[in-house]
């Protein structure tokens, strides 16, 4: 992605129910972390008297991840305040497939919902970046996030090695760091902003653990790394230009704990200024339920389809943004598919170490 060009503008997750089908491990990460989100409900300052409930799913891509959380938290709070509708809203980019997102809170596909099941609960959409205010002031009650704060607005600078910001070093490296530490506090801010008094915000976010592990890398062979080296690949022959290649960034940064906590300890920053306040922070190692899978079947074949695809739900638009707008839809295509058919390749010959664990960063917020 070239300098100038918005996240907002090309990012979306495979749709039409791709992204939940092959993100096992996100739903599996979402799902265990279930109880962390309950806990914040309990702590709701809530009344069985007033306005709607309002909480939100910020970055929801098809909704298929999460479904089995919302179950449970909007249960949970129908029992809280059984005399209070409830309005959850679903937040992506504007090229997120929303239509597939109401296709299954209205059961039409094979993700069971909860509409059907929980009373009065009222559904709604934006598609508003969370980089930008979506809601009024004091109007949120409950945030949630999964997989989805890493993302920044707009890459700061080309990488001229690398893909991703964890493959940058010295001023490349830097600018994406700061880019992502102002980025960071301005979305902490502004859902701050957003939140009721004693409201809670619950991140899920990817970053760097104590360990310099981070999605995609705990010790094994690093998918960053992968797709660097495929992409590299591509352009020494010459099935992408050098200008491709270097125009190919991921708009990601993974942050650690001092990174993600620092604007929520210092007393001169947005976020703590409009009254967050951090309650708890910890991290999680999701396994890659591929990787796990393979330890018993032991088919290398097999687990090169099934694991390749759970890459591409997420990675493809990086990709996609990257080659250059004068290639033809059918061409852009050509290429995407050469390119994860060469990772499918890789892994099937030598599927040792290959795995993407999820390494996250559990963050609980306040507003006082």
């Amino acid at each position: 992605m070239t300098d100038g060009v918005t996240t907002a503008g090309f990012m979306a997750m495979k749709g039409s129910g791709y992204y939940s089908k092959v993100t096992v491990s996100a739903r599996e990460a979402i799902d265990a972390a279930t109880p962390w989100v309950l806990e914040a409900v309990d702590r709701l300052p809530l009344d069985d008297d007033g306005p709607p409930v309002r909480v939100a799913d910020l970055g929801c891509a098809d909704g298929g991840t999460s479904i089995g959380l919302w179950h449970r938290v909007l249960r949970a709070l129908r029992q809280r305040v059984p005399g209070r509708a409830i309005e959850i809203v679903y937040t992506d980019l504007p090229k997120n497939d929303f239509s597939q997102l109401f296709r299954m809170l209205h059961g039409q596909t094979d993700i069971e919902s909860y509409y059907d099941q929980i009373p009065d609960v009222y559904p709604f959409a934006s598609a508003t970046s969370f980089h930008q205010a979506i809601f009024p002031p004091a109007s949120l009650h409950l945030a949630f996030t999964a997989h989805a704060s890493h993302y920044i607005s707009k890459v700061p600078c080309p990488i001229a090695e690398h893909v991703h910001m964890v493959g940058a070093s010295g001023t490349e490296r830097a600018a994406y760091e700061a880019t992502g530490l102002l980025e960071w506090e301005r979305l902490l801010a502004l859902r701050a902003r957003e939140l009721v008094p004693g409201g809670r915000l619950c991140m899920m976010t990817f970053g760097i653990d104590e360990n310099g592990h981070h999605v995609g890398y705990t010790g094994g062979v690093s998918v960053f790394e992968t797709f660097n080296a495929l992409w590299r690949q591509l352009a020494g022959e010459g099935v992408i230009s050098h200008d491709e290649y270097v125009g190919t960034n991921f708009p990601q940064v993974l942050r650690t704990t001092e990174q993600l906590t620092s604007p929520l300890h210092d007393e001169k920053s947005a976020a703590r200024a409009a009254g967050l306040r951090l309650e708890n922070i910890e991290w999680r190692v999701q396994e890659c339920p591929f990787a796990r899978s393979f330890d018993e079947h032991r088919d290398p074949q097999r687990f090169a389809r099934e694991y390749v695809p759970t890459l591409r739900s997420w990675s493809e638009p990086t990709f996609a943004s990257g080659l250059s707008p004068d290639r033809s839809p059918g061409e852009r295509q050509a290429v995407l598919d050469a390119f994860y058919g060469r990772y499918e390749q890789l892994v099937a010959k030598d599927p040792e170490g290959h795995r993407m664990d999820l390494v996250d960063s559990l963050i609980t917020c306040v507003k006082v």
